[in-house]
């Protein structure tokens, strides 16, 4: 994991160019690199250490001319070592040096034989491929400086300043020069109508269980973000199972305004039920306050429930980061594969829920990866989605729509992973957790947090400038003062016009309240967790 920069053309000078990846130093606070080609490009690296903590430092070199940086994980290295490039000789243990290797074996065509969370860059000559995961669960941005320079960033902040126009790479794309950008990540999910596969419930288990397994590919500690909600609590729950059978203990880190917090509470019975090593980290709506405007520096978005989430996951991860461990699983996804936000359960039709669920899906990067990559790599801290494995995705995402929808089920949403793992002959979560209604994350820490974050947000904007907010901001023109007040502070830092266009604003559909809170959605208070267990019980 890593933050890395890519300058492809002639004339940048180093010493600039290293100024620049420093902005980013917080991604990879172990180790900083840079290699100029014979041919004049340059590229550089912030190394977090997770593989191969000794000789995998990057930019990497092929078997002969190819460079390249990468950020991220390749989960089936080894197997790629093992098998088609047998042939190769390589120079570290990194599961990145795989990268350069397929390059050289077969030219540009080789993303799909990847699986991993990737954005990376690879020079050879004044050729040259840059790619991104298929979900985008990396970070990776693009622009040209007005010298025709291209330039490759894990964030904005190396670039936004250098290049005339930038944007954010598109996920399960590459692009080459000869080219352009190439869309090589396909899944037949992404058509609607096939969504006709039978539910399997073990199928689903199994599945996610092995998504699981090679995310505890480690060189280093390990832990777990458990909110107390289904999705973590499931990750959690399936990697405790297959720690212990390594005789390792799992660390789990949970985050409330106080120990009453609603998600602090379940966390801590999820914590007791599964025997982790649990850590509980508070912090106070002053201090939330305080952070916003070094949070949406790093952010690089003004996006409202982005803001309102990331808070708590950026002291959360400080605190994991002083704790000594380097990775972590999260739960994001499972909301937006089985439409798991309590809207989902207004759609007008079984065709609108199953295109909604692939719309947010496909435009998880720009909300939740963004907020997760962001909010714990600014403490050097790396994020794992189990949930976003691609296997698992083809699994999931196929199943009849009808199986999905929570109307079908009397209101309990993903009803059909929390069935998968309902287990009473070997339980993997407490009833009462399994059953649990949706708390999107920032309602969860205390529903008080947003509460106060609007009054605040509000106190600092004058209805004057309100009025002005379509002058001022004539993209994406802020509708609240909340809204408005996280714009100013991103166009503190960001004010070019190609920054504000990466930003795509949350917000939920079929409800009358537009608040991205899950507790704007009605069904929020008409919680009854007596409906869940009658439909188990069904």
């Amino acid at each position: 994991m890593c933050g890395i920069l890519a300058i492809i053309g002639k004339g940048k000078d180093e010493a600039l160019v290293k100024q620049l990846s420093k902005r980013m130093s917080h991604r990879g606070p172990d180790e900083s690199d840079l290699h100029l080609t014979e041919n004049g490009h340059i590229l550089s690296h912030e190394r977090l250490s997770i593989i191969d903590l000794h000789s995998g430092k990057q930019p990497i070199q092929g078997c002969d001319t190819a460079w390249m940086v990468h950020n991220g994980e390749i989960y089936n290295h080894q197997a790629l070592r093992d098998g088609i490039l047998k042939d190769h000789v390589f120079r570290s243990k990194s599961d990145s040096e795989v990268i350069v290797h397929l390059y050289e074996k077969f030219g540009t065509d080789f993303l799909h034989l990847l699986d991993g969370d990737f954005a990376f860059v690879v020079i050879d000559g004044d050729d040259y491929i840059a790619g991104r995961d298929p979900l985008g669960v990396k970070p990776l941005y693009y622009g040209m400086d007005d010298r025709g320079r291209m330039y490759f960033a894990s964030e904005m902040k190396p670039i936004a300043d250098q290049c005339k126009t930038f944007s954010t790479f598109p996920p399960g794309h590459y692009y080459t020069p000869a080219t352009g950008f190439v869309k090589y990540y396909k899944p037949e999910y992404e058509d609607y109508t096939k969504a006709t596969k039978e539910l399997d419930l073990t199928e689903i288990r199994e599945s996610l269980t092995e998504a699981t397994r090679k995310r505890l590919m480690s060189d280093v500690p390990i832990g777990v973000l458990l909110s107390g909600g289904l999705d973590s609590s499931l990750t959690s729950s399936i990697a405790a199972r297959l720690l212990k059978e390594k005789g390792k203990e799992l660390h789990s880190f949970s985050i409330g305004l106080d120990a009453e917090a609603p998600d602090a509470k379940a966390a801590r019975k999820v914590a007791e039920f599964l025997g982790t090593k649990h850590h509980e980290v508070h912090f106070t709506i002053e201090q939330g306050i305080e952070v916003l405007e070094k949070l949406i520096w790093h952010l690089e978005t003004y996006d409202v429930t982005s803001v309102r989430a990331s808070t708590p996951m950026y002291f959360l991860s400080k605190a994991i980061a002083e704790a000594g461990v380097k990775v972590v699983l999260s739960g994001e996804g499972a909301d937006e594969i089985f439409g798991g936000y309590l809207y989902f359960r207004n759609a007008p039709s079984t065709e609108d829920f199953q295109k909604e669920t692939i719309e947010r899906v496909q435009k998880l990067f720009t909300a939740d990866l963004l907020r997760a990559d962001k909010s714990t790599m600014a403490h050097g801290l790396e994020a794992r989605v189990p949930f976003l494995d691609k296997a698992f995705l083809d699994v999931a995402m196929t199943i009849k729509s009808e199986e999905k929808q929570p109307k079908t089920y009397d209101g309990v949403e993903k009803y059909i992973l929390r069935k998968a793992f309902d287990t009473p002959e070997s339980p993997y979560l407490p009833q009462e957790v399994l059953w649990r209604q949706k708390e999107q994350f920032s309602d969860g820490v205390g529903y008080s947090w947003i509460d106060t974050l609007i009054e605040y947000c509000s106190a600092q904007v004058t209805d004057e400038e309100m009025d002005q907010a379509a002058t001022l901001f004539p993209y994406n023109t802020p509708a609240t003062k909340e809204a408005y007040y996280y714009r100013t502070l991103f166009h503190k830092f960001y004010p070019q016009l190609s920054a504000a266009q990466t930003v795509r604003k949350w917000i939920p559909k079929w409800q009358e309240n537009q608040d991205p809170s899950g507790r704007a959605n009605a069904a929020h208070v008409k919680a009854d967790t007596e409906i869940a267990k009658a439909a188990v019980n069904a």
